[in-house]
């Protein structure tokens, strides 16, 4: 079975592998690395690690391909990026330092917490309450 809890590490590259292949279709390691600003050696260990713990595919044209497990970590991980960075921004924080305290807040808070939080969000603002 595979288990659906990784490291922030992991996040991150699911996360960017997730959003590259939104942006391009198609991703390599090296695409991985360009993005991240990180190694190639340090892709490759953590395709290496993700692809035996079952989170992606590599091809036969050694593109990148998530998961269903791998998947939904890097939608999990990039929602709740989104939604700490547009409630940061809307809150006042300037964009670049949001984006880096979103990327932290995303790996610490609870699956729980999270929508538990969302919906707090979401139903005062549709009551004016917020």
């Amino acid at each position: 079975m595979i288990r659906l809890e990784v490291g922030a590490s992991s996040e991150d590259y699911l996360k960017a592998i997730f959003i590259l292949q939104k942006m391009m279709g198609t991703v390599r390691s090296a695409d991985v690395a360009r993005y991240l600003n990180v190694s190639k050696p340090s892709v490759f260990y953590a395709v290496s690690t993700l692809r035996n713990n079952g989170f992606l595919h590599v091809d036969d044209q050694h593109f990148l391909l998530l998961t269903k497990a791998g998947r939904t970590i890097a939608e999990n991980t990039f929602e709740k990026h989104k939604f700490f960075s547009a409630i940061l921004i809307e809150a006042g924080v300037e964009p670049k330092t949001a984006e880096k305290e979103a990327c932290r807040i995303e790996h610490t808070i609870s699956t729980e917490s999270f929508q538990r939080l969302k919906q707090f969000i979401v139903d005062h603002i549709n009551n004016d309450r917020f």
